[in-house]
């Protein structure tokens, strides 16, 4: 079993990545690429996962898969450090996920409180899935078979890895030390773990189209910031403003920084006074908006502009998935391998195995 630190996380193609993801997961997962304190690192284009839930659409799935990948590559995901992969073309992820359904009861998935809330937020109360109810287990699978012990993900998703581990510790009770327990990493910046909507909703979604994208030019950042939902109560300038649920704000506290005040609103030294200055009144939401664009377009630029030389390179976008999914099929193949020894159903390549059997029936 490896002692090595490995990483592994991913997103569903389902949609284009927005600042949601970028501040959950995606800044975390380029520091630690650059930090550099991993043996290996996978990132994977979760596309089987998204077909649970959007099996009738499969056209949508193949449409965003480059775009998920052009989202990581623009925000700096390497791949030279990284391995990023296609979960789909990754049979030995299936295979495992066969094994580990006996490893855990149907009333274990139905009081995961993950698959929980997304059931009910996609309607599934009358009609489950069976291969949507089960996805924790793919998630597992996702994980233990690349003995990945680093998992960066949402706090919404540490369910998922609580389900990993037990069917980790069931496995290995059953059959021998064969996986590690992986641990969840989450955002630092409590705010980031989740991020709101710009319509005020408690999360960022791209089925609730409250983001704003990785992808998104400036003029559609623009818009969507100057339309944020702010305090209802702020009518005038000269009245009082509430920070507390104030979306831009929220935002603000994410992404600005003392040296953006030097530049574009020297007046004051730092968001505290800012804050101050709304709550007291005196200071209205269209000034407040425009220094969130100016501080956003800091963050997107950089991130646009490396899209745009992706976006011409299309050939080389497809040959670094064709290349990671190989390296990722071979890592798999190896731990299934090991999998199918301790399970004892590795017959052809068991030698004890075949012997005990030639010598039970030529005899």
């Amino acid at each position: 079993m490896s002692e090595k630190n490995i990483i592994l996380t991913g997103d569903r193609p389902t949609g284009r990545l927005h600042l949601g993801h970028y501040v959950g997961s995606l800044k975390n997962r380029v520091a630690m690429q650059n930090e550099g304190n991993f043996d290996k690192m996978y990132v994977m284009i979760a596309d089987s996962q998204a077909l649970t839930d959007n099996f009738d659409n499969p056209e949508k799935i193949r449409e965003n898969l480059i775009e998920v990948a052009l989202d990581y590559l623009s925000v700096g995901i390497d791949p030279e450090k990284v391995t990023i992969f296609v979960q789909s073309q990754v049979e030995e992820l299936t295979e495992l996920t066969f094994y580990f359904l006996n490893l855990v009861t149907l009333s274990r998935l139905e009081r995961n409180p993950t698959v929980k809330t997304e059931i009910k937020l996609r309607n599934f109360e009358t009609s489950l899935p069976a291969g949507f109810l089960i996805y924790p287990v793919s998630q597992a699978a996702d994980i233990l078979l690349f003995d990945a012990n680093i998992v960066p993900v949402g706090i919404d998703q540490e369910p998922m890895l609580e389900q990993a581990r037990e069917i980790a510790r069931s496995f290995n009770n059953i059959y021998g030390e064969v996986f590690i327990e992986p641990q969840a990493v989450l955002p630092e910046n409590e705010t980031a773990r989740r991020m709101p909507g710009i319509d005020g909703n408690a999360k960022m979604s791209k089925s609730l189209g409250n983001a704003i994208y990785l992808a998104d030019d400036a003029a559609t950042v623009k818009k969507k910031v100057m339309s944020m939902y702010t305090d209802p109560d702020h009518i005038n300038i000269d009245d009082p403003g509430k920070i507390e649920g104030n979306i831009v704000f929220t935002y603000l506290d994410v992404f600005s920084n003392e040296s953006q005040f030097e530049k574009y609103l020297p007046e004051y030294k730092n968001l505290d006074e800012l804050k101050d200055h709304y709550r007291r009144g005196g200071l209205g939401d269209v000034k407040v908006k425009k220094f969130l664009i100016k501080v956003l377009e800091e963050e997107l630029a950089p991130i646009r502009e490396r899209r745009a030389q992706y976006e011409k390179n299309i050939d080389q976008v497809l040959a670094i998935l064709e290349k990671g999914t190989n390296d990722a099929k071979a890592a798999g193949r190896v731990k299934i391998d090991a999998v199918k020894a301790a399970m004892g159903i590795d017959y052809f390549a068991d030698d004890s195995y075949i012997a005990a059997i030639k010598e039970k029936y030529n005899n």
